[in-house]
């Protein structure tokens, strides 16, 4: 199977459509994402958000922000389940929706674990990690108040955050307080998307 243009293992096909399959079945109880994306769930969410494995596929720690629906960070620990290593810590206050993640992760395999914690809790539990993912959380300036624990611990750290049309406006608010390096990845599922991939975060104000 092809996904993004990157080929994937059969096992990992099945893992992924059983992911599916589950996030539809729990999105007509819980609010998982947008009713409106639902139709087209394995590219608007599964495809957009194996984006991020496909640019970082080291096997090591990753740290989901506001996991959700379980994009990224459920799709992520099934693409690491394919490679035997690495972990997601998926971050959910939301205890339904952390139930599914569980439920999710123990049906598919998937390496990862589930912490229902408020965000800012998050690195008292999980102490160290190598990479950041987040989608449709909080703008750039919050979502960095959430990263600088750990990368206060991890001078290599990397987030790796999808973004809409609307980045640029957050990056230069950002700048105001943040010091950080930058690599801007086109989105290969939408045109007015992308994924940022920040290092060397640190403030500045």
């Amino acid at each position: 199977m092809q996904l993004n243009g990157r080929r994937v293992s059969r096992e990992t096909q099945e893992r992924l459509e059983h992911f599916e399959a589950l996030f539809q079945k729990w999105a007509r109880s819980i609010n998982l994402s947008a009713p409106s994306t639902l139709d087209d769930a394995w590219n608007r969410h599964i495809a957009d958000s194996a984006q991020i494995f496909q640019l970082q596929s080291t096997p090591l720690r990753w740290i989901d922000l506001g996991s959700g629906g379980g994009f990224p960070g459920i799709v992520t620990a099934i693409m690491l389940a394919e490679l035997g290593g690495g972990w997601v810590h998926l971050v959910e206050s939301n205890h339904k929706k952390a139930a599914f993640l569980r439920t999710a992760l123990r049906e598919t395999g998937g390496r990862g674990s589930v912490h229902p914690v408020r965000i800012e809790d998050a690195p008292l539990i999980v102490e160290d990690c190598d990479f950041v993912s987040a989608r449709a959380l909080a703008d750039l300036e919050k979502l960095f108040g959430y990263i600088e624990p750990w990368s206060k611990r991890n001078a290599k750290l990397r987030a790796y955050l999808h973004k809409g049309r609307d980045y640029r406006s957050e990056l230069k608010k950002a700048h105001g307080g943040w010091g950080f390096d930058l690599l801007e990845h086109k989105s290969a599922v939408d045109r007015d998307s992308v994924i940022l991939e920040i290092f060397n975060l640190q403030r500045v104000a």
